[in-house]
């Protein structure tokens, strides 16, 4: 069972593990399982390198983050520029079909659009627009029509879940409707509920996840 201040040092020790954070002056605030995020940092990337920290932490129901970025530089790059940076960034990644998206700057805020048939490289593009400077956010909109006509055998997402070392897979309970799986149970973090719908996208034939898991967890919060 754990504190509102265990589980915030406990994110506060995430963060500060990550090599790129050290320097980041990321503020920690936990209420009731809900972690609050946030401080000043230079870049999109670190912001979420910060959520994901967290993210990971046993406990955690929800991230709110409210970082900021502020290049310590008065770096200042237009939509423009960061519009063909991504592009041809999509064009060297011999694992994205770049043709078959587009791409959308306004004010620094990445829109993506589009039609890939694996999520992975749904999450490669959205990746890419995350390590631009002068990334202030990204909106990914990117549908996935998956290549495999095959139909989805629910023992094959089950065992995939199973295999993986940080999922209690015998809480989760997995549901095939067509192109559609649902999840439903108990995890103990945002990082398995996030890992357990990765993990099922990676199924050949899925177009759609429903990920309706819960983060449950033991608290002992204090006033």
């Amino acid at each position: 069972m754990k504190t509102n201040e265990e589980l915030q040092k406990d994110v506060q020790d995430a963060i500060k593990w990550e090599p790129l954070l050290h320097a980041a002056e990321i503020g920690v605030i936990v209420k009731d399982g809900v972690v609050t995020l946030t401080g000043i940092v230079d870049n999109y990337y670190k912001k979420t390198e910060a959520e994901n920290a967290a993210k990971k932490v046993g406990g955690v129901k929800a991230v709110v983050e409210k970082i900021e970025i502020q290049d310590a530089r008065h770096f200042i790059k237009n939509d423009t520029d960061i519009a063909s940076d991504l592009v041809k960034s999509f064009s060297e990644n011999l694992l994205l079909p770049h043709n078959n998206l587009t791409v959308k700057v306004e004010d620094g805020w990445v829109t993506l659009e589009g039609q890939l048939g694996w999520n992975y490289q749904k999450e490669l593009a959205r990746k890419s627009a995350t390590e631009l400077r002068g990334v202030k956010g990204v909106m990914n909109n990117i549908t996935v029509q998956s290549e495999s006509n095959s139909a989805i055998e629910k023992k094959h997402v089950e065992n995939a879940l199973a295999r993986h070392w940080a999922i209690n897979a015998k809480d989760i309970t997995v549901s095939v409707s067509g192109t559609t799986v649902t999840l439903t149970g108990d995890v103990t973090s945002l990082y398995q509920k996030e890992e357990a719908a990765r993990i099922t996208w990676n199924t050949p034939g899925v177009a759609f996840v429903k990920n309706e898991l819960i983060v449950d967890y033991d608290y002992a919060f204090t006033e």
